[in-house]
This record gives C-alpha cells, sequence and structure tokens, in this order.
C-alpha cells in the first residue's frame, strides 16, 4: 500500500473518533473533556435501559438525490462490542457526513444517533465494479474512507446514513451482534437474503441486466463487497425493522445476530428462549439450518414471521474483505458448481435431491408460489396467540396474504402436532390454493410458529398498501407481541401444546385441477 493513502486512512479513523466523541451515549463527548476539547460538563446518570433513552426522528433518508451520488458499504457485515469496521464509500461530491443510527423504539422515534463522523470527510470518486465472467458477481475494490468506532454502541441493528455534502443520502446497514443470547429472543437480520435480491451493479441471484427473465446472466455468487441498490438498506426496513422496534417497545431487551454470525459461530445460540426469522429469510446455508434445528431440539422456540423461509440453501466463502462475505446459490444449475465437494449439499432449493430436505420440516408450512393477493381468515379465534385481538371465526383481513405464501400441505414431512390457525383461500397463476398459519410443538418443549404470508411484518406499522389498514396493524402487532411474550418465558408447549387439526384442512380436497407442481 502506498503511504500517502495509509496516512489518509489513519486521519480519516482519527475523524471518525472525534465523530464519535461529539456524539456518545452519554452526552459527555465519551470521556473528561468534550468535542471541542474544552472540559465536559458532568453528565446526568444515563437511563437504565436503552430504549429509554431520547431517540432521533430525523433519521430517514431526505432524498437518494442523482443516481450514484453517493453509496457505499462496510467490510463487516457485523461486528462485536467495541470492534471497528470501515466504511467504503464513492460520491461525486467534495465531501461527505456519516451518521449511525440504532434502530429501536426509542418513544416512536423507532432510532437514536450513537455516532457521527466530522462534517466534511473528503469524497472520492471510486473505481468502477467489476462482473465475474463465470458467476456474473459483481464486487468492488474501492478504498476505505473511515474507519467507524463502535465503543459504547449497545448491540443492536444499525442503519449509517451517508450524506453527500450536494444532499443525496443513503444507507448502510450494520449489525453489533450480542456476545450471548442465554435466555434471550434473537432477532435474525436475514443479510444473505438481502445481497439474493440486491441488483447493484447489474446482477443479482435472480436477473441480469436484462431484467426479469435474464436467467443466463444471473449471479451464481453475490457479494457483500458492493452497495445495496435503492436506499441502500438491503431488505431491512420492510422485512425486519417493524418486528424490531416492536420487540424493544415491549422491554424484551431481543438478542442481535445476523445469518452469517449463525455459520459463523456453532456456539452463537446456546441457551436463546426463541429464535425469530423475519420477513424475508429465504437463503441459508446448511450449517445455519443444522444449527437452528438442533436449537429447536434443545427447546428454543422459533418463529417465522414471514413466508418462503428456509427455501434456498446456500454456501458462504470469502472475498479479498474478508470471510463469509460471499454467497453462492447455483439453484438449477447447481451441477455447474465447481466448489460442491464431490457427494456434498448443492446450492439448491432445501427440497430438492440430492440430499432433499424440504423447508417444512423445520418451518411446519411449505412454500407455494407467488405473486398474489388475498383475504387473511382467521379459522381457530380461540387460539393463544389470537388472544385480545377480539377476532371471530372467519374473520377477514383485507390484502394481508401476499405477495408470497405457505401452507400447511400435510406432506410426510410435516412436523405433528401441528395447529393451523388460518386458511386463506387465493388464486396465484391461475391455481386455486390457501395460505396458513401454523404451530406446532416439538418433542423438545419447543414452539414453532409460521405466519405463512411475506406481508406480516410490513403489516405491523401500516406499510405495504394492498388494503391493509390500521385494523389490520393492530391486529398482527398484538399476535406478534402474544408470540414474543409466550416465546421469550421459555419452551411453548408446556403453556400452549398444538392440538392437531390439519385433517381438516387437507390440500387436496375440493378441488381436483389443484397441484402442487404447478405453483414451485
Amino acid at each position: 500500500m502506498e503511504r500517502a493513502a495509509w496516512s489518509r486512512r489513519i486521519f480519516l479513523g482519527a475523524v471518525a473518533a472525534a465523530g464519535a466523541a461529539g456524539c456518545s451515549t452519554d452526552g459527555t463527548g465519551g470521556g473528561g473533556q468534550s468535542a471541542s476539547g474544552h472540559p465536559a460538563t458532568p453528565a446526568a446518570k444515563a437511563p437504565a435501559h436503552e430504549n429509554d433513552q431520547a431517540g432521533d426522528a430525523g433519521w430517514r433518508l431526505k432524498g437518494r438525490g442523482a443516481q450514484r451520488e453517493i453509496e457505499g458499504y462496510a467490510d463487516r457485515v457485523s461486528v462485536a462490542r467495541g470492534e471497528p469496521f470501515r466504511l467504503h464509500v464513492h460520491t461525486t461530491a467534495k465531501t461527505f457526513r456519516a451518521e449511525a443510527f440504532r434502530m429501536g423504539w426509542y418513544g416512536g422515534a423507532l432510532a437514536r444517533k450513537v455516532w457521527e463522523s466530522a462534517p466534511a470527510v473528503k469524497g472520492q470518486r471510486q473505481r468502477p465494479a467489476s462482473v465475474h465472467p463465470a458467476t456474473y458477481t459483481v464486487s468492488t475494490r474501492w478504498d476505505a474512507d473511515a474507519e467507524v468506532p463502535t465503543k459504547d454502541w449497545p448491540e443492536g441493528s444499525y442503519l449509517i446514513r451517508l450524506t453527500a455534502e450536494s444532499g443525496g443520502q443513503r444507507y448502510v446497514p450494520i449489525t453489533v451482534r450480542s456476545a450471548s443470547t442465554h435466555g434471550r429472543v434473537v432477532l435474525v437480520n436475514a443479510v444473505a437474503t438481502w445481497q439474493a435480491y440486491n441488483t447493484w451493479g447489474g446482477h443479482s441471484l435472480y436477473n441480469g441486466p436484462g431484467g426479469k427473465g435474464d436467467d443466463a446472466t444471473r449471479s451464481r455468487a453475490v457479494s457483500c463487497d458492493r452497495p445495496y441498490h435503492r436506499d441502500g438498506d438491503g431488505l431491512f426496513l420492510t422485512y425486519e425493522q417493524p418486528v424490531v422496534a416492536l420487540a424493544e417497545r415491549m422491554g424484551l431487551s431481543p438478542a442481535y445476530v445476523t445469518n452469517m454470525d449463525i455459520e459463523r459461530d456453532p456456539k452463537i445460540l446456546a441457551g436463546a428462549t426463541a429464535v425469530i426469522s423475519l420477513g424475508h429469510d429465504e437463503y441459508w446455508t446448511q450449517p445455519m439450518r443444522d444449527r437452528i434445528t438442533a436449537a429447536r431440539d434443545q427447546g428454543t422456540n422459533l418463529a417465522f414471521l414471514g413466508a418462503n423461509a428456509c427455501f434456498r440453501r446456500t454456501r458462504l466463502e470469502p472475498t479479498a474483505l474478508g470471510a463469509h462475505r460471499l454467497v453462492v446459490c447455483y439453484k438449477n444449475d447447481w451441477p455447474q458448481d465447481p466448489g460442491r465437494p464431490e457427494g456434498g449439499y448443492p446450492t439448491t432449493n432445501f427440497r430438492e435431491p440430492p440430499h432433499a430436505q424440504p423447508e417444512n420440516s423445520l418451518t411446519g408450512t411449505l412454500y407455494e408460489s407467488n405473486p398474489t393477493t388475498a383475504d387473511y381468515v382467521v379459522t381457530s379465534p380461540g387460539h393463544w396467540l389470537f388472544a385480545g385481538t377480539g377476532v371471530r371465526q372467519d374473520e377477514k383481513f383485507p390484502g394481508l396474504v401476499g405477495t408470497e405464501y405457505d401452507r400447511a400441505n400435510g406432506s410426510e414431512t410435516t412436523p405433528r402436532p401441528i395447529e393451523v390457525i388460518s386458511h386463506s383461500p387465493l388464486t396465484c397463476r391461475g391455481i386455486n390454493s390457501f395460505a396458513n398459519s401454523a404451530y406446532y410443538t416439538a418433542k423438545s418443549g419447543a414452539g414453532v410458529f409460521n405466519t405463512g404470508t411475506m406481508r406480516w411484518v410490513g403489516s405491523i406499522n401500516g406499510d405495504g398498501g394492498h388494503g391493509i389498514d390500521a385494523r389490520t396493524a393492530k391486529f398482527t402487532s398484538k399476535v406478534t407481541e402474544n408470540l414474543l411474550h409466550a416465546f421469550a418465558a421459555g419452551p411453548a408447549a408446556r403453556t400452549h401444546p398444538a392440538h392437531d387439526n390439519l385433517d381438516r384442512f387437507h390440500p387436496y380436497a375440493g378441488d381436483p385441477t389443484w397441484s402442487r407442481e404447478n405453483l414451485w
């Protein structure tokens, strides 16, 4: 590395540290002096709980600005508390600034600023991205612009807001992971799925530059060494943030990890009371699945607050910036995967041979298809999850089912006893079917709940359109509260055993044209 470049990085790291001192968690500048260098006024005693602190309602983007005006990524998906990370930022402006917001409740503000850089960090136009010719993997080798300290940052989900001098803004997500999950509800940031859908640079695991249907040039592996498209938050704000806010409003003090952390650390879920898969958690590695299954079999409750969870099997590989930053998934092209060990697990759908493991053996319900929009229909109003909602038999919540959905199909891999609590008729790709919310209990005492719809999390704060209204938000919020309270208390089967009713909802009854193969 050239001496000049190294000196600049040391300077920027010092700038970032100075910014952190000006925005410490206790308001004093983090030591005996304020950011201006004058002796600090003694601070008032910090609030007893993180979410009792004052929030910062101004955390949202004011505008993305022009294309590529500013964008960036972190060199880590998650960090331990106190571990620094580096930002890699491209901007067309002369300078930019960065601010770190911890996402939570904070009296409805939903975020608290814990750090900011100097107001004018020198910007740079970074070199173009490269595309690997064999896998269509988009990656960058951008210079680092700032080292961000995380001293005194509480564990949690964070958004770093980048603001160009010219006004454009983007996010960079980062997780400060929990050192221990023992006795706690664990919220999992589904970073692998965020990258699968990330179209920055023209290629995702779904499409190439030609857009939808461009299968030939879709990525077979996607890298974390690039920004996220659109606002830059991945899928966090759409599918995860509402549950983060709800859990912290309830005072649960959840633990935070990414799915990469579950791959990295085989003991990270030890003693957890519950593991919560959020709204879109499709891409898992085999170790992730094995470790979450093992947690269930030791009494840890599981919840899947979306649909299509644990559907694609992936493999994680290193990039130039470190381990577990390349998500490999060849899908139907898995025989062409040069990195698959002889006889090893293919990077295709979990339900497909060889080594078929249909996802419902863990999640309870089986993904069927998309896109659809349908009413959510309650069939077990007396179920404990619906306590306090006031719902009645066959009550409907418009638009809550979609765009992807799951069904309890009664196959041999369906866990029993399983209790179907919603049965929502729909039509998808010309086929009549149903979406189900279902709850089963394992021999270990663990309870497992699956909403069966991808719109559940977004509905909690009334977002998502499709006719979802305040009445639906109140319903899904209350059900999720009931779930989190019960699952935080330990193995749910002790107080809430599942009462099997699956035979009432046999998937092949009533419509001779129905075919699961038409939907997969």
